[in-house]
């Protein structure tokens, strides 16, 4: 068995950079920032995101639950272990720290 060449797609970057700059919608930063952070969807089948960060290694984990009833266990978890993360629902933004008398 062969294995078939993937197709070429060209990039087009040479026709962005050669346009007028009249060309492109100038935006504000706070535009770009309520867009980019407020603008966020999270799908109905989704109750919520939480991102989880180790701070020996600095790798993010990240866990998607469909169900509050499983994301509160696994935040319960996370304040037991101290360790720092964030949760997205359809509404909020939570960045949870440690804290040293927690226990």
């Amino acid at each position: 068995m062969t294995k078939k060449k993937k197709p070429y797609h060209p990039h087009n970057w040479q026709l962005y950079k050669d346009a007028d700059e009249t060309m492109f919608v100038p935006h504000e930063f706070e535009e770009f920032m309520d867009w980019k952070l407020g603008g966020w969807e999270l799908p109905s089948s989704v109750c919520c995101i939480i991102r989880e960060s180790d701070p020996k290694t600095k790798k993010v984990k990240e866990h998607v639950y469909s169900k509050p009833s499983y994301a509160k266990k696994k935040i319960l978890k996370l304040m037991e272990k101290e360790r720092e993360f964030t949760i997205v629902d359809e509404e909020n933004i939570h960045q949870m720290y440690p804290n040293e008398n927690y226990l």
